[in-house]
Parts: structure tokens; C-alpha cells; sequence
């Protein structure tokens, strides 16, 4: 059976090997092209970039490129490399080109996701072979509901020297990603009698859902260049942030914010829902502390291995205040319900020093792309801003008044996913609307940036 290889942003359908691969690759690059899935003038990756992608042999890319290069459907040019041709597609006289009702974007600067391309497999496979072997029997049974005691012991050794988190192993939960501990959370504070939350004037949709649904009101708080402004705070209760790289504005709360808000909690009573999402793509200086370092009574810590490892792990985790840990558990439920072979993977991965290593060379790969995204901004679009660079796995790109929507309209006919600043704007915020673009560079493979970058900039005003 073909064997679907998802590469170019777009799926490629190939035979597995054997003398067809060659005729397999040429037919689906020719049908991807034929079909707009691959938008003229995108920019295909080298012949090795893409055989180092599909796992095959150079060569076979390189004739298969030649031949479509031959009939037209390719352009390969010195200094330019190989791509689509500018051509008008016509489809043979009474047949109907098939097009999906939703068709794959070509490129994909939707922030939320890392490169999953540079998931470290191997690495992942040896911790998880040493963590399953040395796991005791007990292990394999249902578990304490706020996750394995090897993966918390883990996670508090690591949160405390890498983000300044106290951490007692005893106060942290494993959740299933972060909505899950967001859902876990407006249980309590449903339970404890809290009606309103606040959270941020920018933010994920999703996530406030999440606390509606609960049966919580969201409040926003305005924001400025110093950035989420918690002057507003009375007795909402709680209040959700993004402290060290505000999502997705990109700026960190100004410390003496952080010092109001750590002091409205301490007063009120209220407590503050810390989701430190990317705390460890920090790029030109020392990553910024976790806020709740400063308050560990009032603060709640979340994390994630979404953005540094993949999201399909499902793993999360809360750093809880003492007098929190006894409702969140029974929030939820009477045993573990996340996969005990990744939790032992992942404490494997912490304690032997694989994650570190990890994060380092992730760091390395995604500044570089951001360097690449300001370099290529600089040249061909210098009369716009771009903002919130120094952290994380997106930047903000400042548009003329008035121009977000027909940008973000003309990246959809080029093919290219990418979301307007006003997708992510709370509908009761009072602060003043911004135009702007939300650039992540974490999601396209290495060898797709550069055709990325190219894409981006045909758009842009």
C-alpha cells in the first residue's frame, strides 16, 4: 500500500520503495502541483532536504524533480533553487478536477505548535526502553490520581532550576494538556463559589470557553506596552496570565505588575492561574522567572510539553498551593488518567538529561528561523513592526489601520494559514484593536522556512 508522507505541507501518497518510488514521488509532486495544493511560485525544498525528509535516496528526487522540470510543472533556476511554475492549470475536457471542501494550507504560520519534524524519536525510544524495564510492577497499575511519583519527583527537580518554580513533588499534578488542568481548575473554583475570572485582553479563545462552559463570566484587563495591566482587579476571584511572554501580544509583565498582582492575590484571597506555555524559548537574554516563584500559596504553575516536545503526548502539569491539592485531585478522579509509559518516558527524559539537551538545540533551530523572519522582514516589508521576538515560538507584525483582514484574506488564496491579531481579541476588551499578524515559525520543518518567508512576504502590504 502507498504510504502517506506528509512533507511540503501537503501529503504525499508514495509507494514505500522498490522500482516505482521514483514514478510514485513524480506522479504525486505532478498532482500536487496540478491540483493548487502547491501554489506557483512556492519554493520546493532541496533534493537532499527532502530525501533526508521522506527517508530516500537523494537521487530519486532529483530525477524526479528533473523530469517535472522537463514538463513544465517546475522552474529550476541558479540561486533560486526549484519551483512551482507560474502556469494556468487546465483540466482535460469533461473531467472534473476533485477538490477538497478544506483544502491543506501550502504553509503553516498558525502559532500554538513546534516543529513535530525534530521530535527527538530516537532519544524518546531509548528513555522510554530504560524507564519501562526499570518501572516496578506496581507501576503498571491505576496509579495516584495526580500522576506517577517518578515524573512529579522529576518535574519539581526541573521546575525549580529551570524556571524558578517551588516545587514540592506533593503539589504537583499531572493533567492530560493544559485545557485539561484549566478544566480541572474552574471545577474547584466553581465548587469554592467563584463567578467571575479574569483574564487577558488578548488570549486563546478556546481557553476561555473552556472557563464559560464551567460556568465562569470572563472579565478582560486592559492591556498596554508594559502589558496586561491588573489595575482592574477586584474580586473576580482569579485571574488567568501569561507572565513571562504574554500570549500573543509577546511582551512580559513588567515587574511591577507581576509585584500588584502577587499583592491582589495575597489581599483578596484570589488566585492567580500562571500558564507558562514557552517559558524555555527564551532567546537574547535569561529566560524571565515563573511568577510563582514570588507566591506559591496564591499562585497556580502550569506547564506543558506541547510547544517543547509535541502535543500529542497529552502530558501537562499544575504546581499546586497546599490548600489546593486535596480539591484538584478529587477534581479528578480516583486514579491516574494519563498513559503511564509516557509519564515514565518523560522522567526518564528529565533526570537523564535528554529534555535539556533537547531544549537547547530546539532553542538554537527556532532563533534561527526567528532571525530569518526579522532578516527577510528588514529587506522586503521595512515599513512594518514586528514585535514580541525576544521569546517563544511566534511574533506579532504590526499592519497599516485597516489592512488585517484583506492580508489575512489574500494568505488564504496564496495558501498559506495564518491568523490575524483580531482572531485572538476577548469580545468584551476595552483596550483599543491593533492590526496585526500573528507569525509562528515554530510549525514548518527546516527545509519549508525559507519557502515560508517567501509566501509571507507576497502578502503583506
Amino acid at each position: 500500500m502507498p504510504k502517506p508522507w506528509a512533507t511540503l505541507g501537503v501529503d504525499l501518497h508514495l509507494e514505500p520503495s522498490g522500482p516505482r518510488l521514483r514514478r510514485s514521488l513524480t506522479d504525486a509532486l505532478r498532482e500536487a502541483v496540478r491540483s493548487a495544493r502547491l501554489a506557483p511560485g512556492t519554493r520546493l525544498p532541496s533534493s537532499r532536504s527532502l530525501a533526508a525528509d521522506l527517508g530516500i535516496a537523494r537521487n530519486t528526487v532529483a530525477e524526479a524533480y528533473a523530469e517535472l522540470v522537463a514538463e513544465g510543472w517546475l522552474t529550476a533556476r541558479q540561486g533560486s533553487g526549484t519551483r512551482v511554475a507560474d502556469r494556468t492549470v487546465i483540466p482535460p475536457t469533461g473531467t472534473t478536477t476533485p477538490r477538497p471542501e478544506s483544502p491543506r494550507p501550502t504553509h503553516d504560520l498558525i502559532p500554538g505548535t513546534p516543529d513535530l519534524a525534530a521530535f527527538p524519536r530516537a532519544e524518546w525510544l531509548r528513555a522510554a526502553r530504560r524507564a519501562f524495564l526499570a518501572a516496578p510492577n506496581q507501576a503498571l497499575g491505576y496509579g495516584d490520581p495526580r500522576g506517577h511519583a517518578e515524573l512529579r519527583t522529576a518535574l519539581a527537580g526541573y521546575l525549580s532550576r529551570a524556571r524558578g518554580v517551588r516545587a514540592d513533588p506533593e503539589r504537583v499534578v499531572v493533567c492530560a494538556g493544559f485545557v485539561h488542568g484549566l478544566q480541572l481548575l474552574a471545577r474547584v473554583l466553581r465548587a469554592r463559589g467563584v463567578e467571575t475570572i479574569a483574564v487577558e485582553s488578548y488570549g486563546l479563545p478556546p481557553h476561555w470557553r473552556q472557563l464559560t462552559e464551567a460556568g465562569l463570566t470572563t472579565v478582560p484587563l486592559p492591556f498596554d506596552e508594559l502589558g496586561t495591566n491588573p489595575g482592574l482587579l477586584r474580586d473576580q476571584g482569579a485571574v488567568l496570565l501569561t507572565p513571562a511572554h504574554q500570549f500573543p501580544m509577546g511582551v512580559p509583565l513588567h515587574r511591577d505588575r507581576r509585584a500588584a498582582v502577587v499583592d491582589w492575590a495575597r489581599r483578596t484571597g484570589g488566585l492567580v492561574l500562571e500558564d507558562d506555555y514557552d517559558g524555555e524559548f527564551r532567546y537574547d537574554r535569561q529566560p524571565v522567572g515563573a511568577l510563582q516563584g514570588l507566591d506559591p500559596d496564591n499562585v497556580v504553575y502550569l506547564g506543558t510539553a506541547s510547544k517543547s516536545l509535541a502535543p500529542a503526548l497529552r502530558l501537562a502539569w499544575m504546581v499546586l498551593p497546599a490548600a489546593l491539592v486535596k480539591e484538584v485531585t478529587a477534581a479528578k478522579g480516583g486514579s491516574d488518567t494519563c498513559g503511564v509509559t509516557d509519564q515514565l518516558t518523560l522522567a526518564e527524559f528529565l533526570t537523564s538529561g535528554a529534555y535539556d539537551r533537547h531544549v537547547r538545540a530546539a532553542r538554537l533551530r527556532y532563533r534561527r528561523r526567528r532571525d530569518a523572519l526579522v532578516d527577510a522582514l528588514s529587506e522586503q516589508a521595512p515599513h512594518l513592526r514586528v514585535t514580541g521576538i525576544a521569546a517563544g515560538l511566534h511574533a506579532v507584525l504590526r499592519l497599516p489601520p485597516g489592512t488585517e483582514r484583506s492580508v489575512t484574506q489574500a494568505a488564504t488564496w496564496q495558501g498559506l494559514a495564518l491568523h490575524g491579531l483580531a482572531s485572538y481579541r476577548h469580545p468584551a476588551a476595552t483596550t483599543e484593536p491593533l492590526d496585526a499578524l500573528v507569525v509562528g515559525y515554530g510549525t514548518p520543518p527546516d527545509h519549508a522556512w525559507a519557502g515560508a518567508l517567501e509566501a509571507l512576504c507576497r502578502v503583506l502590504p
